[in-house]
């Protein structure tokens, strides 16, 4: 999700996957992993999709009715649903009006992600429930730096539970994971993105302005993705599970978060 005002036109960048084309195509089935994997946590009812970009990923959640919010109209063009241009701080709802609500990959877009959960719990049924999924900072980030510049905040497992029960009465985390083929794609993007860091050892990016660094960072995905690894075409969402442990090891966590709690 990008920091444009709602109902601007939409940039389509290397951080906002909505292709299976070339390189994105780990990512991109990651991404429909997430919501299939999700969908047998979702009581019946309606769904609000949260962050939901273009969309190409929410039929996994049928027969559910959902409706998609994204901070960018210009993504929502063409899904078949309601769908709203607004940002996720402030929703455009009613109290109460979902039976749930899930966010992947999103909530790591906004500096205040306090206030997302906030309006979470106050447009969910008060026997609602929340699903955050959302990349886990120990695998995907570095001990003392968030790499994607597109993020705010990044979480480890213990994070993101404290983040969730100020809003919850009960707040279960559990982690996404890869299978051997896709962890060893991970590896070689981890073991590329450490030899690009260390050729900035004084970390002199840190005094670039967001928007260089995002503009840096979406044309090496670009050119990374456009020339596909090895076994990259290969991956699909049955190559992610989720899991009640390894949380030090996992790709993506997700909080499952029941009883919202409302001011």
């Amino acid at each position: 999700m990008s920091a444009a005002r709602p109902g601007t036109r939409s940039v389509i960048t290397g951080e906002r996957v909505t292709s299976p084309l070339g390189g994105f195509n780990p990512t991109f089935q990651r991404h429909v992993a997430a919501y299939r994997l999700c969908a047998p946590l979702l009581p019946d009812g309606l769904v609000l999709d949260l962050g939901c970009g273009t969309g190409h990923s929410y039929r996994e959640l049928a027969p559910r009715l959902t409706v998609g919010v994204d901070l960018e109209a210009g993504v929502l063009s063409g899904q078949d649903r309601e769908t709203h241009a607004a940002d996720m701080r402030d929703l455009p709802f009613p109290e109460g009006r979902f039976a749930s609500v899930l966010a992947v990959q999103s909530i790591e877009h906004v500096p205040d992600p306090a206030r997302v959960l906030r309006e979470v719990a106050r447009v969910l049924e008060s026997e609602g429930r929340g699903v955050f999924v959302t990349p886990n900072r120990l695998t995907f980030g570095r001990e003392d730096e968030i790499i994607d510049p597109y993020h705010y905040v990044e979480y480890d497992a213990a994070q993101l539970a404290a983040l969730c029960r100020p809003h919850f009465g009960q707040v279960q985390i559990q982690a996404l994971h890869g299978s051997p083929r896709y962890m060893r794609l991970y590896d070689e993007e981890r073991r590329e993105l450490d030899r690009l860091l260390r050729l900035d050892p004084l970390r002199l990016r840190r005094v670039i302005p967001r928007r260089g660094l995002q503009l840096l960072y979406d044309r090496r995905l670009r050119r990374e993705r456009a020339d596909p690894r090895p076994g990259a075409l290969e991956i699909g969402p049955e190559d992610f599970f989720l899991a009640a442990d390894g949380f030090e090891t996992a790709l993506d966590l997700i909080a499952v978060c029941d009883s919202p709690l409302r001011p």
